[in-house]
């Protein structure tokens, strides 16, 4: 018999399974249920994993879509033809052949991005789509198995549990009332119906443990072909956009190449080849100003009379003689200039006087004097300015002698063609009031022979004195006694040499001198 003080059984605090525990635990803590929980929740780890891993790479083919689509905008920078695309080379090797690279490249690239947008959707994102689906029959399989056999544990153990309270009850009544009990609740069917419930409760767990095992060992191998999946599908996305990656390099590569591979004279030897009709040529020599000719360049009027350089004598005490350069000139003007040289500076005459307005006094060995205004100012210059008489020294006699008599004759109102002179006339000083001339002997000098006097016509050669005697020829002395200040008659000039006459208008274009 069963003593009233027997103990109950109870449910364990651990979640170990004992042999002498007819029913451990059954809560949701027990360790079965615990077992196959933390299954369901590592499943769903690798789950949210490959999700991870799927939103990964397509972002990263959306990225390579909006890629092909940002290169396609860079391509249209260079699409157009270079402007004055003319003063390149059309042929490889030069700057369109580089843009035309450029454009070939990157037309490529953005290409790359498409085909690997298109790689990473077809090729990649079907295997982690593969894994995604298993990972999910692997949880309903944990679910319809493990799960579904923890139920059953679970029910076994509550009808255990129900039998032995029951049989507990009614032996606790058996002994309160002297074995009187009815047949059904007989203590010894109930204990029987106990071992009944328990062995049917322990095929359950063992059931059970058997398909956790079975779950449990196979998760090495599942895990294993999920990180083998996972590895072959980072290994094709490597070789999509690693690839892409690479073939960019290499287009970006062949741009740099193209651009180093451009010799330094491609273009100019080529633009020069186009355009030797209109550019320099280096081997024609440099023009030189004394192969140039231009119109009137020999006129007889730009031919002097005489040139040369002489000293004149500063209207300054101290000073002395200074050299210049002079030249009287057929337009009658005697010019100073400080040298010869038309390169160096430019030919602007320092003074300038009109012989005929002049005085020109007697020469005295080598030198001689000339009395007038300075006309080089221009018209309101040469009012304003007054008479000074200058005083010039010549190298030797005979030069002054030169100088004086082509002085005089172009101071006269005769021509240089051999015409004869007028008679002499009253003279005027420069201020313009009229007085007869001075002498110092107080006469008249006799009249000019005129008659008998070969007929001489100046051709642009100086004038040079008369015979040993002193006396000068007979135009040079009829310009001597001439009056200095009377107008020149019109059409009286400076006459060329016989047969040459005055060239006018341009021999040539503006530009081709």
């Amino acid at each position: 018999m069963v003593s009233g003080q027997q103990s109950l059984p109870h449910r364990g605090t651990n979640n170990s399974l004992s042999d002498d525990e007819a029913v451990p635990n059954t809560d949701p803590s027990d360790l079965y249920v615990q077992t196959s929980s933390l299954l369901l929740e590592r499943l769903q780890a690798y789950k949210h994993a490959c999700g991870y891993l799927e939103n990964y790479i397509s972002e990263t083919e959306k990225v390579q879509k909006v890629h092909a689509k940002e290169y396609e905008k860079v391509l249209k920078t260079v699409s157009s033809p270079l402007k004055e695309g003319h003063h390149f080379d059309q042929n490889l090797g030069g700057i369109a052949g580089l843009f035309e690279n450029i454009r070939s490249n990157t037309q490529g690239i953005a290409a790359s991005h498409i085909e690997t947008e298109k790689q990473l959707k077809g090729q990649v994102l079907p295997i982690l789509g593969r894994l995604h689906a298993e990972i999910k029959n692997k949880t309903k399989e944990l679910n319809k198995g493990a799960v579904k056999g923890s139920k059953e544990v679970n029910k076994a153990r509550n009808n255990t549990q129900k039998n032995i309270e029951l049989l507990g009850q009614h032996t606790a009544k058996f002994s309160s009332s002297s074995g009187k009990i009815e047949p059904n609740n007989d203590p010894y069917i109930l204990q029987r119906l106990v071992n009944h419930r328990l062995h049917k409760q322990v095929l359950e767990e063992n059931n059970n443990r058997q398909d956790l095992l079975a779950v449990q060992d196979s998760f090495l191998q599942f895990e294993g072909h999920i990180i083998e999946t996972i590895q072959m599908t980072m290994s094709q996305f490597l070789q999509c956009v690693g690839g892409q990656s690479e073939r960019q390099k290499a287009m970006y590569a062949n741009m740099i190449e193209t651009t180093q591979r451009i010799p330094k004279d491609f273009e100019w030897k080529g633009f020069v080849q186009r355009n030797n009709n209109t550019l320099i040529d280096p081997s024609v020599p440099q023009r030189t100003a004394s192969h140039i000719t231009f119109p009137n360049q020999d006129h007889i009027s730009t031919q002097p009379l005489i040139s040369g350089t002489l000293e004149q004598k500063s209207r300054a005490a101290l000073k002395g003689y200074s050299t210049y350069y002079y030249v009287i000139t057929r337009s009658k003007y005697l010019h100073e200039f400080k040298d010869d040289d038309d390169i160096k500076r430019e030919p602007t005459p320092e003074l300038s006087l009109y012989l005929p307005d002049c005085l020109v006094g007697s020469v005295n060995g080598e030198k001689f004097t000339i009395k007038g205004k300075d006309t080089s100012k221009g018209k309101v210059g040469s009012a304003m300015a007054m008479s000074h008489e200058l005083s010039f020294k010549a190298h030797t006699s005979g030069d002054a002698e030169k100088w004086y008599n082509i002085i005089r004759e172009a101071a006269s109102e005769g021509s240089f063609s051999g015409s004869t002179p007028t008679s002499p006339v009253e003279s005027r000083n420069v201020s313009g009031q009229s007085a007869p001339p001075q002498y110092q002997d107080g006469k008249q000098p006799a009249p000019v022979q005129t008659q008998n006097l070969p007929h001489t016509g100046y051709q642009g050669s100086v004038v040079t004195p008369g015979p040993s005697s002193g006396t000068a020829p007979a135009s040079a002395r009829g310009v001597g006694q001439q009056h200095m200040n009377t107008p020149i008659s019109a059409g009286v000039g400076l006459s060329p040499a016989a047969g040459a006459g005055p060239t006018s208008g341009l021999d040539r274009a503006p530009g081709q001198y």
